[in-house]
């Protein structure tokens, strides 16, 4: 009789003891399910990485006088930016050969890069992008506001592009337009005499390349 109610005893126990085991498997295993799915969830979207193409890419420039205005252009050195869609997040640099910039007039141009932009000691004009607003349709047109830092003569400023891109297959292009107060920034206005010249300098950005997902 003894042995009996052990045996009956050890039955009750492996028939409590085995579901409430099975039943701490399935919450392990629903729990490791529910983090893997929020693992994915979370995790960032496959980004975008735009390459601009030199060749394709120019700021070209106005600056407003009292009796006429200047036009000019600078060509691309490099660039390269990385787009997240999920967080907005943007990296990369835009880089344009300072000493590139042209107006069509040798002497001015002399003076421009000698007292205004001083192209021998600071070589590179640059935009460091860091975060975009609005979303970059992967088929299509859209329009973005890009912040990041505009680095000219030696000191980095903070602003917001307006950009305007389009997306065909594996090519884009973009283009923006934006004011420079290049005087209020530390640099010489150039203005003689009776011939004088705006505080600030118009800049049309374009620019296209290649694009990989």
């Amino acid at each position: 009789m003894q042995i009996l109610n052990l045996h009956l005893k050890y039955a009750r126990f492996v028939t409590v003891a085995k579901p409430s085991f099975l039943f701490r498997v399935f919450l392990v295993g629903a729990a490791l399910l529910v983090q893997g799915v929020a693992a994915q969830q979370s995790s960032p979207a496959h980004e975008l990485v735009l390459q601009l193409d030199q060749g394709k890419s120019v700021a070209n420039i106005t600056l407003t006088g009292n009796f006429h205005s200047v036009e000019g252009s600078f060509l691309l050195k490099r660039g390269m930016l990385r787009y997240d869609a999920t967080s907005g997040r943007v990296n990369g640099e835009i880089v344009f050969d300072s000493a590139s910039g042209k107006t069509g007039n040798d002497s001015r141009d002399k003076k421009m890069h000698k007292d205004v932009l001083e192209s021998a000691h600071f070589p590179e004009i640059s935009f460091r992008a860091d975060h975009a607003d609005g979303m970059l349709a992967t088929s299509g047109d859209s329009t973005l506001e890009v912040h990041g830092f505009f680095s000219i003569h030696g000191a980095a400023h903070e602003i917001t592009l307006p950009v305007q891109i389009s997306v065909r297959g594996d090519n884009w292009s973009a283009k923006s337009s934006f004011v420079i107060p290049y005087a209020k920034w530390g640099m010489k206005n150039p203005s003689v005499l009776f011939l004088r010249v705006s505080s600030e300098v118009t800049v049309e950005f374009r620019a296209a390349g290649s694009l990989t997902r």
